[in-house]
């Protein structure tokens, strides 16, 4: 099969406008595919198909995308590039009628951003079906001619990334157990020589005086582990890294303060933080990124057994602060809090870590763009800059000490898990809470409970959990490595 694509004219009635792989198909066969195209109606709109049969040999199938207008750029008020978002939505909807054709392999037209394009195939064409009996058609895209093909396989790179964050997050909690996760990551790491995978067991983490971890793994029979992951890619590997934190509970039942039985089972895509950056690491290193990246993910599940946290037990966390823990469903926070403290060990050139922390972000900005809180306008902006590439958008919250007073005001311990007026600015006070563990300059918090599933917002995803924002946080290592090169 093939996918072309086909801009939009800039007057409604005039001629649309082939790309250059699709001029140069119309020529081979004879301006055939122009005039069937003139003949079918109206000019494509963006997004939209017509599928060809029998035009040429080599392409028994030809479908024929809407790329909407062909100057599209930096969008402002969308904060993305509409047109890279434009070819990955048009690329991801052409291969996948290609496979509902059952044909095996797809040839994709580069639409003048061969990463942008292989982006959307790869990412439109991958769905989690490892538990079923009957699968899919498994479709090949493979670049149409030979200009572009590094920028493409840069694009099958990031969206594998991606997918890779999608299959972890998908997959149901009894096959992604912390230790499984763990080994699922380090097997994926295993060909590169550059990279050091640590699986730290329950007695290590004891020995690091993580108790507000250990407090979150205690409820249940699954043991935690604390995943590092140390990728040396820079020049010099004593150069300061860049840290990734993501919280990783593989199930939240929310403890003690269970949660709704209804979309429980969506909890198993609580890892997604440990998801993202895991996969963002894997990515770098098959890139080679020049620079210098740790990653670290504290693993457990969140159970209501009888050794569970207790609303009102306090525990003590890895820098001595004490926590009173009124919500066992606000217990992502308590693991990140030991993993950011033991992040300050690396002389880190950033700390960013990423949760599918608090609904509250959901409710705030619902699954348009990951909610940012930091501490650093440099890091802000690098991060905004990577997410208009990537159409993954970031938007920066506050992290006012307005929120800071309503966690501290605590009648048992230093810190209380929860806000004191409840869900008022709920994810803001979830991001206060983690900032009384850090003392870096350049902190960021990516709270990813909005992102962590798509419906039909974004349309080269099918349905399913989303795997987001692992190509912004790969683009953002990417810009770090090429300022340190600077």
């Amino acid at each position: 099969g093939l996918v072309l694509g086909i801009y939009s004219s800039e007057k409604d009635e005039g001629a649309a406008q082939f790309t250059s792989a699709g001029d140069a198909f119309d020529r081979l066969v004879s301006g055939k595919l122009r005039e069937l195209l003139s003949l079918c109606g109206p000019p494509l709109k963006k997004g939209k198909t017509r599928i060809f049969h029998g035009l040429h040999q080599d392409f028994p199938s030809v479908v024929v995308v809407g790329l909407g207008k062909k100057n599209a750029g930096v969008n402002d008020q969308e904060n993305w590039n509409e047109g890279k978002e434009n070819i990955r939505a048009a690329v991801a909807v052409g291969c996948r009628q290609i496979q509902d054709l059952e044909i095996p392999c797809v040839e994709v037209d580069p639409c003048g951003d061969a990463q942008a394009a292989a982006e959307g195939a790869v990412l439109g064409l991958h769905e989690y079906s490892e538990l079923k009996q009957k699968k899919k058609p498994v479709v090949t895209p493979q670049l149409h001619g030979r200009a572009e093909s590094e920028a493409w396989q840069k694009g099958v790179i990031y969206a594998e990334g991606q997918n890779l964050a999608r299959y972890l997050m998908e997959a149901p909690a009894n096959y992604i157990t912390p230790i499984k996760f763990a080994e699922h990551i380090e097997q994926k790491l295993r060909s590169f020589s550059n990279v050091k995978v640590h699986i730290r067991p329950e007695s290590w983490i004891r020995t690091q005086q993580m108790g507000a971890f250990l407090s979150v793994a205690k409820g249940s029979a699954e043991p935690p582990v604390f995943l590092e992951i140390h990728y040396l890619g820079g020049a010099n590997t004593n150069d300061s890294p860049l840290v990734f934190v993501g919280k990783g509970v593989t199930f939240d039942s929310g403890g003690i303060s269970l949660k709704p039985s209804s979309g429980m089972d969506a909890m198993r895509a609580d890892m997604g933080g440990a998801a993202t950056v895991c996969s963002a690491i894997v990515t770098a290193a098959a890139l080679n990124l020049p620079l210098n990246i740790i990653g670290l993910a504290p693993l457990c599940e969140n159970m209501p057994s009888g050794t569970a946290n207790k609303p009102g037990d306090v525990v003590r966390a890895k820098n001595g602060k004490t926590i009173q823990v009124d919500n066992t469903d606000a217990e992502g926070r308590l693991l990140l809090a030991d993993a950011l403290c033991y992040a300050h060990n690396f002389n880190a050139r950033a700390i960013v870590n990423a949760a599918t922390l608090t609904g509250a972000m959901d409710v705030a900005l619902g699954s348009a763009a990951t909610g940012v809180f930091t501490n650093s306008s440099w890091l802000w902006t690098h991060l905004y800059e990577a997410s208009i590439l990537t159409g993954d958008r970031v938007w920066r919250m506050p992290l006012f000490e307005h929120y800071t007073k309503q966690v501290t005001d605590c009648p048992l311990a230093d810190l209380s898990n929860i806000g004191k007026y409840s869900r008022a600015g709920g994810a803001c006070t979830a991001a206060a809470f983690l900032k009384e563990f850090v003392t870096a300059s350049h902190w960021a918090h990516l709270d990813i409970a909005g992102v962590m599933s798509n419906k039909d917002e974004v349309p080269y995803l099918r349905k399913g959990m989303a795997g987001r924002p692992t190509r912004t946080l790969v683009e953002f290592a990417a810009r770090l490595s090429q300022d340190s090169n600077d």
